[in-house]
């Protein structure tokens, strides 16, 4: 039974913190840094590196760029080009290095399907989001989706690592929204192709 608890415990810290990276790419990376070297968070064998000073700093760093940038007009549109499939990257190896209970087979495939998918779910979701504001607002409402993003990457970030079980809860329902957003959209789009010219 603890075996059972410790790996659903485990899958939803890195789950969480995928999520969190289709928000920010090294928010989360930065903040299981923090976790590690508090010993708050013990990672899968061969991910302890991520607890290093030297990983600290650079994900500190990156960290900040990744939050300037998105501030910066125009420039966010191709810091999501390259985040994009960042969050991919980085959305497997949270999961990863937080799944030690599993056999590497289960642990990469929930890393690669789940923590990746999620990861690139989410991104998807808020380069169209960031698109959509530069349509209507011509990247002045630009900086709200930036916020909202980065406080999200935060909030799920501290949840994965504090309360487990209640962001694997808000990472679904984001899954939720996103998938009824999805298919709304694709109901809008065959209704107008439909219609009568």
């Amino acid at each position: 039974m603890e075996t059972i608890f410790g790996t659903i415990t485990s899958v939803s810290v890195g789950l969480g913190l995928a999520a969190s990276c289709g928000f920010r790419v090294f928010v989360p990376m930065l903040m299981m840094s923090i976790a590690v070297k508090s010993g708050l968070l013990e990672l899968s064998s061969g991910w302890d590196w991520i607890g290093s000073w030297p990983a600290f700093i650079a994900f500190f760093v990156a960290t900040i760029v990744e939050i300037a940038g998105f501030y910066v007009p125009w420039f966010d549109h191709l810091l999501d080009t390259i985040a994009a499939p960042s969050a991919v990257v980085a959305g497997t190896a949270t999961t990863a290095a937080c799944v030690a209970e599993l056999s590497p087979f289960l642990q990469w495939s929930t890393a690669i399907i789940a923590g990746g998918g999620l990861a690139a779910s989410i991104k998807g979701f808020t380069v169209l989001a960031r698109g959509g504001s530069t349509a209507a607002t011509a990247g002045i409402g630009n900086p709200l989706v930036a916020t909202f993003e980065l406080l999200m990457s935060i909030v799920l970030s501290v949840l994965a690592l504090v309360v487990p079980i209640l962001a694997a809860v808000v990472v679904g329902l984001i899954g939720f929204v996103i998938v009824k957003r999805v298919l709304h959209f694709r109901a809008a789009r065959r209704a107008s192709t439909q219609a009568p010219a």
